[in-house]
């Protein structure tokens, strides 16, 4: 493996990059409507003394039924952020540990498979059938993402996509080696 993988374990930074990458995945856009934003009339309900029960002003106050909720949801959604050398950081460190625990494999021709039933049999072949395993590509062959979506637990990505939270929900890392040589490449 290139030098840049060969980083220190900082669990404090995986887990940060996972808490950043789960909000980018939320939605977020529950909303509520205030009693300010709920459509009804603003004329008292009933008049100001002498009913015998609390006062009130219009139908819209939280406490009817079709009034406005109190303190909902206001659709802001959380935006959180990672500066783009720390994300480049707990990738490298991600991919160090599982290096280290020996779930990384380097593999040649990826992109020379065809069929879904070829990649099924270099699974097999490599005891990873039935296990979370993702192929990082070069990113020629933007077929091959297709190939292997129809396995399950399979997941595949070019390189230039690859993020810390795909290495680490992952259990197994195989990767095409033509990347290495385009790495050393591009640093020449």
């Amino acid at each position: 493996l290139p030098k840049d993988f060969d980083e220190k374990p900082n669990p404090s930074l995986l887990s940060q990059v996972y808490r950043v990458y789960e909000a980018g995945q939320h939605i977020g856009v529950a909303k509520t409507k205030t009693r300010s934003e709920v459509n009804r009339t603003t004329k008292k309900v009933y008049r100001q003394k002498g009913t015998g029960s609390a006062r009130h002003g219009a139908r819209s106050a939280p406490i009817f039924v079709g009034g406005g909720v109190a303190h909902g949801p206001t659709g802001a959604k959380r935006k959180l952020n990672l500066p783009k050398k720390l994300r480049k950081k707990a990738l490298n460190i991600a991919l160090s540990g599982k290096a280290r625990e020996k779930n990384l494999k380097g593999l040649g021709g990826l992109a020379l498979l065809k069929k879904t039933k070829d990649v099924h049999l270099l699974l097999k072949k490599l005891g990873l059938v039935g296990y979370k395993t993702l192929f990082v590509t070069d990113g020629v062959n933007p077929s091959f993402i297709k190939i292997v979506r129809n396995i399950k637990n399979c997941k595949s990505v070019p390189f230039s996509d690859l993020n810390a939270y795909d290495v680490l929900t992952n259990e197994n890392v195989l990767i095409d080696r033509s990347i290495f040589k385009a790495k050393t490449k591009e640093k020449k």
